[in-house]
This record gives C-alpha cells, sequence and structure tokens, in this order.
C-alpha cells in the first residue's frame, strides 16, 4: 500500500474556491490555538534519580516535517504523509537517521535538518528482497542486509549498487557494523560473524574462534554493534544470551540466559553500546530495551508495553545510540536538564514506529 495523492493544483483549487473571510478564520484560528504542555516521561520512574527522558516519537514525516498552518491549508497535507511501516534496523550519521522498512521493502532515510523523509528502493541487481539492518561508513557507502536475497548488499553514497557478499540459502546474514576498515555481518545460517577488510571484501575472521567451547557457541547471531575499544558485541536470538568479543575476536564472556525477569533475555535483537562501555539490548518479546554496564551487569530497563504512555515500546527491534543529532530532539528535553545523547528504538508495531530517548547527564 503506498499513498498517491490529488495533484496539488487540484487542492489548490478547491481552498481557493473557499470565501475569503473563512480562509482568514481558519489560518488564524490555527495560529491562536494553545499549545499543550509536553508529558514528560523518565526512566526509572519516581522516586529514583532519572537517567533516561522519553523525548519523542514519529511514524511519518508529518510529525517531523517543518510546515506553516498556512501552507498546510492551501497545499494540503498529503504531501508530508511518508509514512515508516514496519521498521527494524536503524543507524546515524550526523544530520541523518537510516532505517530498514521491511514492509514497502526500503530504506528511509531522514534528514533531520530538513525534517524531511526519503525513500532509497533500489532496482536490478540492487533491488530489496527484505532489507533489515544498515550500516554507513564514513565515505557515505551503505551496506544492507536482505534476510531473503541472504546477502550483503553494497551500495556508494550516490546509491549505486557495488557488490552483495554471500547467498541464499547458504548464507544469511542479519546484523551488520562497520568501524574502520573492518565490516563485521552476522550470518544465522552457519551461526557466526564474519569480519571482512571494507575496502576489498577480503575474509579476515569468523566469530566465534573456536566453536568446540561451548561458552562461545553463537545459535542465531542476530545483530552486531561495536564500542570505541573495539569491542564486538553479538546478540544471539535464540541463545537467549549477549556475547562479547575483544577487537581480535577472543570471547570475553556470554550475557543472560533465558527468562522474562531483568537481566534475562526472551527475544534479543537489537544491540548498541555507548562510548562508556555501557550496552543497550532490545528484547522484542518483552518490549523492553535493558541497559548493562561494561561487565555485563544490569543498570536499568525501560520500555515495558504494559507501563502504557508514549515511552512504551511494541515489538521493539532495532537500537542506536547516536551523539551527533541532539540538537535536533533539545526541544524535547526537560528544563534544566541535558541529554549526553540519544537513544533510537524502532517499533514493528503500535502508534510510534520510531521512538526517542535521551540519556541524561548527571547534575
Amino acid at each position: 500500500m503506498q499513498f498517491d495523492p490529488k495533484p496539488a493544483t487540484a487542492r489548490l483549487a478547491r481552498r481557493l474556491a473557499l470565501p475569503a473571510t473563512a480562509c482568514a478564520l481558519l489560518v488564524h484560528g490555527a495560529t491562536a490555538a494553545p499549545k499543550q504542555p509536553q508529558e514528560l516521561i523518565f526512566y526509572p520512574p519516581p522516586p529514583d534519580e532519572p537517567r533516561i527522558q522519553f523525548l519523542t516519537a514519529f511514524s511519518a514525516e508529518s510529525e517531523l516535517a517543518k510546515r506553516s498552518r498556512l501552507s498546510e491549508f492551501i497545499v494540503g497535507d498529503q504531501q508530508y504523509q511518508r509514512p515508516i511501516w514496519k521498521p527494524y534496523g536503524i543507524t546515524t550519521t550526523p544530520g541523518k537517521l537510516y532505517i530498514c522498512d521491511t514492509l514497502p521493502k526500503n530504506l528511509c532515510i531522514v534528514d533531520l535538518a530538513k525534517r524531511r523523509f526519503s525513500y532509497f528502493k533500489p532496482e536490478g541487481q540492487g533491488v530489496f528482497k527484505m532489507p533489515i539492518n544498515v550500516a554507513v561508513d564514513a565515505e557515505g557507502y551503505r551496506y544492507i542486509t536482505d534476510t531473503v536475497r541472504g546477502q550483503l548488499l553494497i551500495y556508494d553514497k550516490n546509491g549505486k549498487f557495488i557488490e552483495a557478499l554471500g547467498k541464499a540459502p547458504d548464507t544469511k546474514p542479519c546484523g551488520v557494523a562497520v568501524a574502520g576498515d573492518r565490516l563485521y555481518v552476522t550470518d544465522m545460517t552457519n551461526q557466526c560473524v564474519r569480519i571482512y577488510n571494507r575496502r576489498t571484501r577480503e575474509l579476515l575472521l569468523t566469530l566465534p574462534r573456536d566453536r568446540s567451547n561451548p561458552q562461545s557457541r553463537l545459535f542465531q547471531p542476530t545483530n552486531v554493534a561495536l564500542d570505541p575499544d573495539g569491542r564486538i558485541y553479538v546478540s544471539d536470538t535464540t541463545g537467549f544470551a549477549v556475547h562479547l568479543f575483544d577487537a581480535e575476536g577472543n570471547h570475553l564472556r556470554a550475557i543472560g540466559e533465558m527468562g522474562l525477569t531483568p537481566g534475562r533475555f526472551a527475544l534479543p535483537k537489537g544491540i548498541a553500546p555507548d562510548r562508556q562501555g555501557r550496552f543497550y539490548v532490545v528484547d522484542a518479546a518483552t518490549g523492553v530495551v535493558q541497559l548493562f554496564d561494561r561487565e555485563g551487569r544490569l543498570l536499568m530497563y525501560f520500555g515495558e508495553t504494559q507501563s502504557g504512555g508514549a515511552g512504551a515500546l511494541v515489538l521493539p527491534a532495532g537500537i542506536a545510540v547516536d551523539y551527533d543529532n541532539v540538537k535536533y530532539f533539545q526541544q524535547h528535553v526537560a528544563p534544566n536538564r541535558k541529554i549526553e545523547y540519544l537513544i533510537y528504538v524502532t517499533n514493528q508495531a503500535g502508534p510510534r514506529r520510531v521512538s526517542v530517548y535521551g540519556f541524561l547527564q548527571t547534575p
């Protein structure tokens, strides 16, 4: 299903047919409408000291776009109805968000400065069948995993298709991350993480190094992320754990086990570390994001569906930590508070497709 708005000229003609007095009332009435106070949602809730604030959420360009009531009245609001349908992976660069939307099979690119959406939907050899996760390197190259094609698809900064790695049914890539000259891709079929040279695509290493070690075994490696020290985080969905490797690929520890209580996992998916080595894990089954310290000890969780309210998550999947784009959401921060970085969580159901949280600086 896609939106197919009528031509703007037809809408303009209909609107200009209204009496001028009615137009004036509509425009000035809309301008004078009182602004509703923003609901402040913190985690953990009072009386505990808050560390994370829910800031806002959006599901379509209309919820971000800058537009006046006059322009909306004259041209209509259909032009802003570029929606996000069923998002999974999300990543960021300065000024932009990249979101894999699995239902329309496109990459939604959010320009935060202009507050506009655009869709990347290649054809031919680079066509999407099920885009799941995305990474973007410093040169603007896009790396997108496609679980139906069973391939990692690579495009240059202009969207030109470059290459595909792997092929179904032999491989099923899901998670992807890029850091320096290395490219990290999870493979659910072969229960491993492959590390490539980003430029030559040469396979450098496969994790776990020792498949005979039950402590490091991966059952369904879904998502992968790296911290500033080069440590590698892998969410193992049917292994109900997060595995941590050092920069050389040595297994450090496994965190979590099957369960519904804090510190355990029912369906771990998205994973994202911050610059301090804390890391977030999305649990799609329980609808929460859990935050762990550098050693894997649970610090807190947020977003549980049963709590209700705007901060609740519904079938969450992907997550990203963003230090570069704080200024674009500053207006949502509570008075006398500052945020250190943003946390984006994608929801595959419910009224909010992308939820935005802020990690609060210590007063």
